[in-house]
């Protein structure tokens, strides 16, 4: 639940969109409860009408919303340069279905039926990864490997000369793998590192990142870098 001292800082902003009622007035109640600010819509044009009049910390989106839905709610803030956080509920668990969340430029995304812990989590990890830097100075030198080239200050990356188009998940998992170029690292290190929550040994949340990082860094003709290594996890090496 929330941590201490959370009364002395400014409760996080949420928008939420979820046109289940009964759903969301759960979740909104759950989120007031655990010390957030929450402003609960019924559809994707309210949605898009709060995020423009108000910037939340983090926005959660159901992708199935009559009218617009919450992957074009996505598109359309990410295409005006919102880079506010957005976590999507689904209820479908097909993989190409939550690849399509991530291509509309969500950072993460719950299935449902969900458990709340499981929600707070990743909101917790979300809002962490977009919190304002520590005064020590970060390591912003460029990392190379192979053909492959990323500018942490930058947030951009390239293999070869193609600039590869990453969300902030990807990026984030593609500069920890090639910052440890060679290593194997397992699983949970890597759901701690990007994600700050290790969701069990059942979750396919890292596997569908991996996969669809893969298809952006690795072309088919060309040499791969991102390989799987059964039952541990994986690495980035060349060959």
């Amino acid at each position: 639940m929330s941590e201490p001292d959370s009364a002395a800082r400014p409760a996080p902003t949420v928008l939420l969109a979820e046109d289940d009622r009964a759903i969301r007035n759960a979740l909104e109640r759950a989120l007031t409860l655990e010390g957030y600010a929450v402003t609960a819509v019924a559809d994707g044009v309210e949605a898009l009408a709060a995020a423009h009049r108000t910037k939340p910390d983090i926005l959660v989106l159901d992708v199935m919303m009559p009218g617009i839905d919450g992957l074009q709610v996505c598109r359309v803030l990410r295409a005006e340069g919102d880079v506010t956080p957005i976590l999507m509920l689904t209820a479908l668990v097909e993989t190409p279905d939550r690849i399509a969340g991530l291509d509309a430029g969500a950072d993460d995304y719950v299935v449902k039926p969900f458990d709340i812990e499981e929600v707070f989590a990743r909101l917790r990890a979300l809002l962490r990864r977009t919190a304002p830097q520590p005064a020590a100075e970060p390591d912003t030198r460029q990392i190379t490997a192979a053909d492959l080239r990323i500018d942490p200050q930058a947030r951009r990356a390239w293999r070869g000369s193609r600039e590869l188009e990453l969300t902030r998940t990807e990026f984030d998992l593609l500069e920890l793998l090639a910052r440890n170029c060679g290593i194997v690292l397992d699983h949970a290190t890597i759901y701690d590192r990007i994600w700050g929550y290790d969701f069990g040994p059942g979750s396919k949340n890292l596997a569908v990142y991996v996969g669809y990082l893969r298809r952006k860094v690795d072309e088919p003709e060309g040499v791969p870098l991102l390989h799987t290594v059964r039952g541990v996890g994986y690495v980035l090496r060349e060959g």
